[in-house]
């Protein structure tokens, strides 16, 4: 529960509400005021119809006024309080830098339990609302294991192989669930007990959408590619040839993640989706080490699997203390790595400074450089 939410917060809840969740209308606003704060005031419907918003959130806006709108935003903003743990706006050190490069980002995300996993390295596992027994235990192994090694386990919490993969993931305290609603509902509600389970287990659970929203079917394709953006990699477990995890594996590939499909038996139905996935280009995988050397990433098991700089990555075991100057520049990495001109740019630091601060971090063990690009190095607790 928050005890309350700072200026910008609001600045930005008060948009997102006026908008209805457009992503188009909000960037469109936000981009064109210096602060905020202006874009919601009654005068400016007539810059937001030259900035060629809907006439239905511009409509909204002169309601804004009105008692009754006015109680409704105060109820909005009560729920976010009661309900959310931590509220990240794009622009905090603590929203995952993993979804930055994207236009579509979320602008706001609400969450419960512990925002820090949200910076930890994920692999999605996603596939069928009704699979056979045999995919939902493949996507619980694969979970289960790849969990034990280190990654978080992120998805959508529906039915089916989503909720086998937050189940073999909370064995090792390493979930992340994205909601198609807001967090004031579970969908379906039968993952109600799960979702208390993920929170009880260190996990996270996180919306872009305010309270109050229902799940509609057009909700689920954006979650899904919160769900992508977020991960390193994305896992089809089980999918039949119009199943919305093909929706997912869809944004994974325009975003540049790769995708791996778990194959099955050819006269299935449940795994057709997968298959046609391998035609197109999917990675097949039938072990998830496969997966972990198909990213390639710079963590400890995987540099003691090629023997190498064994006792330079220790990763999992360590957890040195990162001092407080060196906090923002360490949640701007990633695990796929950064140009030193890109961070410089970002953080708005002179080249001395930033390569002295980034040689502390390697020093620490948490941060290392391959192939010229800065990447994270600490799996997580």
């Amino acid at each position: 529960m928050l005890t309350s939410l700072s200026s910008m917060q609001l600045d930005y809840i008060r948009l997102w509400f006026l908008v209805q969740h457009s992503l188009t209308s909000f960037y469109k606003i936000s981009q064109h005021y210096t602060h905020l704060a202006e874009a919601t005031q009654p005068d400016q419907s007539e810059t937001w119809q030259k900035l060629g918003i809907h006439k239905n959130h511009i409509q909204r806006l002169q309601d804004f006024h009105l008692t009754e709108s006015q109680l409704k935003f105060q109820h909005c903003v009560d729920l976010i309080q009661k309900q959310s743990d931590f509220v990240l706006l794009q622009n905090d050190a603590h929203y995952p830098q993993q979804l930055l490069p994207y236009a579509d980002k979320p602008p706001i995300l609400f969450g419960q339990g512990d925002a820090q996993a949200l910076l930890q390295p994920q692999i999605a596992i996603v596939g069928s609302r009704k699979p056979s027994h045999h995919g939902r235990q493949v996507a619980y192994d694969f979970a289960y294991y790849l969990s034990e090694k280190g990654f978080y386990i992120n998805s959508g919490l529906a039915q089916g192989i989503d909720e086998a993969a937050h189940r073999g993931a909370l064995q090792h305290n390493r979930t992340i669930a994205v909601m198609g609603t807001g967090l004031d509902q579970t969908y379906p509600s039968q993952n109600q007990h799960l979702r208390q389970q993920i929170l009880a287990h260190h996990g996270t659970i996180i919306t872009e959408f305010l309270p109050g929203t229902p799940p509609l079917q057009q909700h689920f394709p954006r979650r899904n590619r919160v769900v992508s953006a977020l991960s390193l990699g994305v896992i089809v477990a089980e999918a039949a040839l119009k199943s919305g995890s093909l929706i997912t594996a869809k944004w994974a590939a325009e975003q540049g993640k790769l995708i791996f499909a778990i194959p099955g038996h050819i006269y299935s139905e449940h795994h057709q989706g997968c298959h046609q996935l391998i035609r197109e280009g999917a990675i097949l995988v039938d072990h998830p080490d496969q997966v972990i050397e198909d990213l390639a990433l710079p963590t400890q098991w995987h540099a003691q699997q090629h023997n190498q700089q064994a006792n330079k990555i220790n990763c999992l075991d360590t957890q040195p203390e990162l001092p407080a100057h060196l906090n923002i520049l360490y949640n701007q990495l990633d695990w796929v790595g950064q140009h030193i001109d890109e961070i410089m740019l970002r953080q708005k630091l002179d080249v001395a400074t930033l390569t002295s601060q980034l040689m502390e971090l390697e020093l620490l063990g948490l941060c290392m450089q391959q192939a010229g690009l800065y990447l994270r190095c600490r799996p997580g607790k």
